[in-house]
């Protein structure tokens, strides 16, 4: 009776042990599991009770990053999920007035401030959609709210914030919705003028190389540009061609690639640079008769846009005066 009861005893030892053992290589399977999970990233959406379009917006960018773990750096090598959520981010900030797009901008940047290396990862973003000249939805006055939580943040080490600095000194010069500096240029004639002596409705500085192949694009979509001809026509717009670079031997020998009806110069005391940010050729204002900033480094179809759309808001308030 003895005997058999220690062979129990060894029995259950035995099961014991292996079912620990198993307990134990089961527990590490799942902790593999759970580091190789891909991070997900869940979109909420506007209560039904909401109906209004702009409101359900502003809803979902209000609550957009909801169920985002800012401290999860898991998201990063995972563009299909975390780069495609910032872009659709932007697309919907775009959607709303600027002023709260980017009071929702600042919100997020300071929430993904918790966590270094996804911070950096966001402002690295930011800089590739929102600054970079080669962006198709580059908007400097998005990008503003994202240097200015880089320069306020204790995540960040001076040398860290030299660069924001930088990039945030460039975004406020001739800033939408202030006036342009004023700066000379000359004539191939010889003669100097300054922007300020331009009397017209509109005022489109276009800062360009004409050896460029897209300035030379953009020189044709200008001339054929049927809402600009007809303000041209009607001179309620001058085109301000200016060319900024040193050579302008060069500059002179392509001269004629110009419409005759441009103000054509270049910068002979070569100062411009240093009031206007133009960090790509062509880059183009679009200022009123006022000389303030209503477009600043947009694209031309940006600009037709506007100019379609004021000539239409003219019209308009013309009929109903009549």
């Amino acid at each position: 009776m003895m005997k058999q009861l220690l062979w129990i005893c060894v029995i259950l030892l035995a099961f014991g042990c292996k079912n620990t053992k198993n307990e134990g290589a089961g527990q590490v399977l799942r902790d593999d599991a759970e580091k190789t999970v891909t991070p997900k990233f869940t979109r909420p959406d506007a209560p039904t009770m909401i109906t209004d379009p702009y409101q359900r917006i502003e809803y979902i960018i209000r609550h957009y990053w909801d169920y985002f773990d800012f401290a999860d750096t898991t998201y990063i090598p995972t563009p299909e999920i975390t780069e495609q959520a910032w872009v659709d981010y932007i697309d919907l900030l775009f959607r709303i007035a600027p002023d709260k797009a980017q009071e929702a901008m600042k919100g997020m940047m300071s929430k993904s401030v918790q966590n270094k290396t996804l911070f950096l990862y966001f402002t690295g973003m930011a800089e590739k959609y929102l600054y970079d000249p080669n962006s198709p939805v580059r908007n400097e006055e998005l990008y503003i709210p994202v240097l200015e939580v880089m320069i306020q943040s204790a995540a960040l080490d001076d040398t860290e914030k030299i660069r924001p600095q930088l990039h945030l000194d460039w975004a406020l010069k001739n800033r939408t919705g202030t006036k342009a500096t004023d700066f000379q240029y000359t004539r191939i004639t010889g003669q100097t003028n300054a922007l300020y002596r331009i009397n017209a409705g509109y005022i489109l500085l276009f800062f360009n190389n004409p050896d460029c192949t897209s300035c030379k694009e953009h020189i044709e979509g200008i001339r054929n540009s049927a809402i600009m001809n007809i303000l041209i026509a009607d001179r309620k717009l001058v085109i301000l061609s200016i060319y900024s670079d040193s050579e302008a031997d060069e500059w002179k020998k392509n001269y004629a690639v110009y419409p005759a009806d441009w103000i054509t110069g270049y910068d002979s005391s070569f100062t411009i640079g240093n009031k206007y940010d133009l960090k790509a050729s062509p880059t183009l204002y679009l200022l009123d008769k006022d000389k303030m900033v209503l477009l600043k480094d947009a694209s031309l179809g940006q600009i037709e846009n506007y100019l379609n759309y004021m000539l239409q808001q003219n019209s308009a308030l013309k009929e109903q005066s009549q």
